[in-house]
């Protein structure tokens, strides 16, 4: 398994080892010892499976504020996306910055979004499916967003007519945006930071 570091801090493309021959492939998506020895230790509690039918389809950003974050492993099952993390950590040195990888059946590339960043995607294929795990369970209450457009953040999305929900067309810029996430991160005690 081969990590990848990116411009910012904490997030991460984990490139597992993919075993191919004539009849396909094998793969270890998740295994927690290796990821531990890696220095990645989380406690994923849920798995999430999206599928966008068309090309285009833009969802998020969106993110869980304290105590009820999640750290996400995103990875593509079929067709492939343009994923990206913003940073919404306040006083980080690259708050409001982002990163975008393009994950696929074809790389079986993972994106690692730690609790502190939004997250979202865009659909390159048709018929795209998205499964990620997560380390806290969905809260209604705590579920927010960042409009995907926000020009201060001037994503390089790859769609020039994106499809959204209604919930992410009507999402707040970056600056009204209700965000509890601090740099560094003060986790709880008997928590690791990472």
């Amino acid at each position: 398994m081969k990590i990848i570091d990116t411009k910012l801090e904490d997030i991460k493309i984990i490139e597992p080892k993919v075993f191919k021959d004539h009849r396909g492939f094998f793969m270890e998506s998740f295994n927690h010892q290796k990821f531990a020895e890696l220095g990645l230790e989380f406690d994923f509690l849920q798995d999430n499976h999206s599928l966008s039918v068309d090309k285009d389809v833009i969802r998020g950003l969106h993110y869980q504020l304290n105590p009820k974050a999640q750290t996400k492993l995103v990875r593509v099952i079929t067709g492939a996306i343009y994923d990206v993390a913003v940073d919404i950590r306040k006083d980080s040195p690259t708050f409001g910055n982002w990163v975008g990888v393009t994950l696929s059946q074809e790389n079986h590339r993972m994106f690692l979004v730690p609790k502190g960043f939004a997250h979202g995607f865009c659909t390159l294929t048709k018929d795209t499916h998205v499964q990620y795990k997560v380390d806290a369970y969905y809260s209604a209450e705590n579920d927010k967003g960042i409009l995907w457009n926000d020009p201060a953040l001037a994503i390089n999305w790859p769609a020039c007519n994106p499809i959204l929900s209604e919930k992410d067309a009507k999402q707040p810029l970056l600056n009204k945006a209700e965000i509890n996430f601090q740099y560094p991160a003060k986790e709880d005690v008997g928590h690791e930071v990472l």
